[in-house]
């Protein structure tokens, strides 16, 4: 077990340093937001992992303004990331393994980028094309247009322009505001949780690509070191 993963700290103790009264910190289980472990005696006890995740969680609602149904979907999606990471780090390792001493160069795995450094990747085709005036938009995710240009001030959509400088968005942004409108409407996630909620899905998409780059580099690599093998063997 991690250092970070120990259950140490009793409840009173975690709360004093995160500067949280315990019963905030009993909230946050009760949402599912923190999951500390029990002793035999069934007392809550909290791991560096844990008081980080609280840290972190008081930084969003108190510094940013997010109201908890947001930070519940951010934690969620930070798991993912997380989860994503772990889980096509061991896959390019077991390449590694596998290619062994043939490839020097491909015993480091590039880090993933900061949050905010890479760009999303770019999406092509019909879904970009911007085609709905702002009425029809707004008509079709079922919002009023002012609506629609509040979240293009927020920056959470971003329409195109005509030449005479009229309002066009795409299939890609119709997707977008209906999942701003779910997290709005069906889970009541303020703005400043959408903002980041976005931003999380953003950098999500871009590790992603990253990664799925990554290992498919690794498997072309294992392929051609392997096939001279498969071919030597058959003539043998």
């Amino acid at each position: 077990m991690d250092n970070k993963d120990r259950p140490v700290y009793i409840i009173s103790v975690a709360a004093e340093l995160v500067d949280m009264h315990p019963q905030t910190l009993r909230l946050y289980e009760r949402k599912g937001l923190i999951q500390p472990k029990r002793s035999g005696g069934k007392t809550r006890l909290y791991s560096e992992r844990d008081v980080e995740k609280l840290r972190e969680i008081r930084r969003l609602t108190q510094e940013m303004g997010i109201n908890l149904a947001g930070v519940e979907e951010i934690i969620r999606l930070r798991d993912e990331l997380w989860s994503l990471e772990t889980q096509f780090r061991a896959e390019a390792e077991r390449l590694k393994t596998e290619l062994g001493e043939h490839l020097e160069s491909l015993k480091t795995i590039p880090a993933l980028p900061a949050p905010g450094d890479g760009k999303p990747k770019k999406k092509t085709g019909d879904k970009e094309r911007p085609v709905y005036v702002i009425s029809v938009a707004a008509d079709i995710v079922e919002m009023h247009p002012q609506t629609l240009r509040l979240y293009e001030r927020k920056g959470l959509v971003a329409p195109k322009r005509s030449s005479g400088k009229t309002r066009l968005y795409s299939e890609h942004d119709v997707e977008k505001l209906r999942e701003i409108r779910r997290l709005t409407q069906e889970l009541g996630v303020n703005l400043a949780g959408v903002e980041e909620i976005i931003r999380l899905r953003d950098e999500l998409d871009t590790q992603q690509n990253q990664l799925e780059s990554e290992i498919s580099r690794l498997r072309l690599a294992l392929l051609r070191e392997l096939t001279p093998s498969l071919s030597n063997s058959e003539v043998g």
